[in-house]
């Protein structure tokens, strides 16, 4: 029998509420384990199938959807959750369209299941393949968001994968329901709807109960905050795909079009400021004429954007506000923006990779040669040459839905889709070689 660990506390001796958490949790992680074989083997018409039935499902069932919602937000109000968390913990019918629409767009995805990677055939006449297979059992741990409750199902399953879901407490009305309804469809259709688990949150001890669970969870992707994806990489002893924080950059080069360059970063700064691939830095060419430079901080503050400025910048506009390393390391998650003058493309490349959590990094230039070092010499999961860094997600890939955006450098870097949530084996076919 597989033992999991727990929370620096034997199973023996745990009061009885958290025995019963503890329980509740390996119940689910065995549950899901159990049909994580059977879901592997499901054909690619079966998993869209039942993709399409959940978009439906989705729409059908908005209103009871948006009611548990409510519930969420409604006490993330009374408990003091800030406007950032507020709006990603918020469903309304366009929003849960949207995410029936990313579910269609799964189902409409190449299955990666079975792909052959590559491949040849050896000198002694036996053929090898390496092919995609399904991780297993995936755990997700996330924040608020409950759109991460469907899009993790979505692609879980499209790739072969059962899923176990802890969310947090600010939004449980919403998974509950969520889950309730993924579960429906899947019965329904007569699949096993242990592929989908939603774990106990009254406690951080199940997080740590669902990251140490080796030999029941295959992979565990954090996403939320920098302090609980720091939390969760530095306490896991299952397989950790990090995904991280968005203290995403936009760099003005002096030759840049400063009229695309300024609707870029509004875009990127103002266009939903919750998000992870939102522009929390903007560093302006000290090249660029003063009156440009002040043009592009006036605008910024006439889009209600709060500028935090070094002693330069200060000098250009009222109302900036002192920046210190808190606030070249920070990821706002509101009107607020980081602004610093650097002499060229050398500093703001020194500046970025001192300060950058390796999410996207963005200039506007009409340099080629500009171009080529800043993508070249800066270290990122994602870099945008003339383009918003709101572009850094799944849906504007062509992945359909995501899982996050891994900033680590192992396996999957930038949004995860479907072939980020595989590994592979190889399969070598002989007709009785051996070896000398």
């Amino acid at each position: 029998m597989i033992i999991m660990s727990t929370s620096k506390q034997n199973p023996e001796i745990l009061d009885a509420a958290r025995r019963r958490e503890y329980e509740e949790v390996y119940s689910k992680l065995a549950a899901a384990k159990a049909v994580a074989r059977q879901v592997g083997m499901l054909s690619t018409a079966t998993k869209n199938g039942l993709l399409l039935a959940v978009a439906a499902a989705l729409e059908e069932h908005s209103e009871e959807i948006l009611a548990a919602n409510k519930k969420d937000l409604d006490a993330g109000a009374a408990a003091g959750l800030s406007a950032a968390l507020l709006d990603r913990l918020s469903l309304d019918e366009n929003r849960i369209k949207a995410i029936a629409q990313g579910v269609r767009k799964v189902a409409n995805l190449p299955d990666p299941i079975g792909e052959i990677v590559r491949g040849h055939t050896m000198a002694n006449g036996i053929q090898m393949r390496q092919i995609r297979v399904p991780l297993g059992v995936m755990g997700m741990v996330y924040e608020a968001r409950p759109n991460v409750t469907v899009d993790a199902f979505s692609l879980a399953l499209k790739s072969g994968n059962a899923v176990v879901l802890r969310g947090s407490k600010t939004a449980l009305e919403s998974n509950k329901a969520l889950v309730s309804l993924l579960k429906n469809v899947l019965t329904t259709h007569r699949q096993p709807a242990d592929m989908v688990q939603l774990l106990p949150c009254e406690s951080h001890d199940s997080v740590q109960d669902l990251i140490t669970a080796r030999g029941l969870v295959d992979v565990v992707i954090p996403r939320g905050s920098s302090r609980l994806i720091a939390a969760v990489v530095a306490g896991a002893t299952v397989p950790t795909i990090e995904t991280g924080a968005g203290n995403c950059h936009f760099y003005i080069d002096r030759d840049a079009s400063l009229q695309k360059a300024l609707a870029m970063v509004l875009n990127g700064k103002t266009r939903r400021t919750s998000v992870c691939n939102a522009t929390e830095t903007v560093l302006i060419d000290s090249g660029i004429a003063t009156s440009s430079r002040y043009s592009i901080i006036s605008e910024l503050q006439r889009a209600g954007v709060t500028i935090h400025g070094d002693a330069e910048v200060q000098t250009f506009a009222p109302r900036v506000i002192p920046a210190t390393d808190e606030d070249w390391a920070k990821e706002y998650l509101s009107m607020d923006i980081a602004v610093r003058f650097v002499d060229g493309v050398d500093e703001a490349i020194a500046h970025i990779n001192k300060w950058s959590t390796g999410h996207t990094e963005g200039i506007a230039t009409q340099n080629y040669e500009t171009a080529r070092r800043f993508a070249q010499e800066v270290d990122a999961a994602a870099i945008m040459i003339n383009a918003s860094t709101a572009f850094t997600d799944g849906e504007e890939y062509g992945m359909g839905a995501e899982i996050g955006i891994s900033t680590q450098k192992l396996h999957a870097r930038g949004p995860m889709g479907l072939v980020e949530l595989t590994s592979t084996k190889w399969i070598l076919e002989g007709n009785g070689q051996i070896r000398p």
